[in-house]
């Protein structure tokens, strides 16, 4: 029998235990990551540089931007580490570090998405109040909402996850510190105290999500009262993929965090982290930049003046 105070490091779910496949496993997740860091590097880049830029939409994208970075930087590159040079563990000070952030960057997501929901919503269906609702002040402050929400909570459930003794052995079911995955290793009732926890978060999380439905329902009728057939379709073509992916992100994050013990299966569990904390950093990139012409053209216009001088010199 062992207690938290005992474990130096945990044991992390491998990919699979074969050395070509783990090196596979290395390839696909550098190649995921580093197509994660251009996408968001580029549009934190270009918003932050171009003044044309400088509005509420774009403002809240940059910040989307950030928190994808921290996310995918967050579990990737360890699990990258350790199938390189085949080893599972990590320290009990970087599990925890790792639950922290994932649950911040995580819950300040699911904040600003809901941020941003609504301001596309004012921008479509009250155009005329856009300049009052949203104006610079009001939305730095909603900014520093969200960021604020998912520190407050990360710390909550991290101080509250390792402060449990853990007497069940240091191997995690996943390929990075997850706190279901804690929980697992508990020897007290206390454990419930952070599922109560959970619950609270995933509840708070599900508010979020339907209200971003319901503003994407009202944009969509919106849209659907534009008579130009070209002005719908560019609008459902934006409006469709954000909505997908963020469904995606949150779905998969409550049932990673609320499935019942019955369901738990490694591959399972496997499948669905991947999916709410690789697939969005590297998708939101192209969901949200490449269908929008303006950034578009932003991000162009100095890569081009940069192959120029390279040419030219």
């Amino acid at each position: 029998m062992s207690n938290s105070s005992s474990i130096t490091q945990f044991l992390l779910l491998p990919f699979t235990d074969t050395r070509e496949l783990q090196l596979l496993h290395f390839w696909l997740f550098l190649g995921i990551y580093l197509a994660a860091l251009l996408g968001n590097g580029l549009i934190i880049t270009t918003i932050a540089w171009d003044q044309h830029l400088h509005t509420p939409m774009y403002f809240f994208l940059l910040n989307l931007a950030l928190l994808d970075l921290g996310s995918i930087s967050t579990t990737v590159p360890k699990s990258m580490a350790n199938s390189l040079w085949n080893t599972r563990a990590i320290s009990y000070t970087g599990c925890a570090a790792q639950v922290f952030f994932v649950f911040f960057l995580l819950s300040a997501e699911c904040s600003l998405l809901t941020v941003m929901s609504y301001d596309r919503y004012v921008a479509i269906c009250k155009p005329l109040h856009y300049g009052t609702l949203l104006g610079s002040r009001a939305c730095v402050h909603m900014a520093a909402a969200a960021w604020a929400t998912g520190f407050l909570n990360a710390l909550l459930h991290t101080a509250n996850t390792f402060s449990l003794p853990l007497c069940k052995g240091n191997a995690l079911g996943q390929f990075f510190c997850e706190i279901p995955q804690i929980l697992k290793l508990s020897c007290s009732h206390s454990y419930l105290r952070e599922l109560g926890l959970l619950v609270v978060s995933a509840c708070l999380a599900f508010m979020c999500f339907v209200f971003i439905v319901v503003s994407y329902v009202q944009i969509l009728r919106a849209v659907l009262r534009i008579p130009s057939e070209q002005g719908r379709h560019k609008a459902f073509s934006t409006c469709l993929p954000h909505l997908a992916v963020v469904s995606l992100f949150v779905s998969t994050a409550l049932f990673a965090y609320m499935k019942p013990p019955s369901m738990s299966s490694p591959s399972l569990d496997l499948v669905v982290s991947v999916l709410y904390s690789v697939v969005p950093p590297a998708v939101n990139p192209l969901i949200y930049s490449m269908r929008n012409q303006e950034l578009k053209n932003a991000i162009r216009k100095p890569m081009t003046v940069c192959f120029l001088k390279a040419v030219m010199s």
